[in-house]
């Protein structure tokens, strides 16, 4: 290859840095037969299980977001229809008043 990056991903890894983790070795055991079946590499493995626990966070956090949201309206909406119970109450009561003529 004469220095070009192919792809994104090509990019990006031409762009990475090197780090040193700790794992238990029950933990490395399980990575190093998962490697072995895919043919593949620990730094791979280890690339695309820290995306994919990225993602997984961030549509966590959305969920979490929505959540909240949902549950600050209904409380909006629970207001919102005390008003609108106690409006239609009084509604009612005039409209008994001018029918009985009080």
């Amino acid at each position: 290859m004469n220095g070009s990056v192919g792809s994104k991903g090509d990019l990006a890894l031409s762009r990475s840095r090197r780090i040193a983790i700790s794992m238990p070795p029950y933990l490395l055991d399980e990575v190093d037969v998962l490697v072995a079946e895919e043919r593949n590499t620990r730094s791979d493995l280890i690339r695309k299980a820290t995306a994919m626990y990225l993602r997984e966070r961030k549509k966590q956090r959305i969920r979490e977001l929505l959540q909240q949201g949902y549950q600050e309206m209904a409380v909006i909406n629970l207001r919102l229809a005390s008003e609108a119970f106690e409006a239609e109450a009084e509604a009612e009561r005039i409209a008994q008043r001018l029918v009985s003529g009080v």
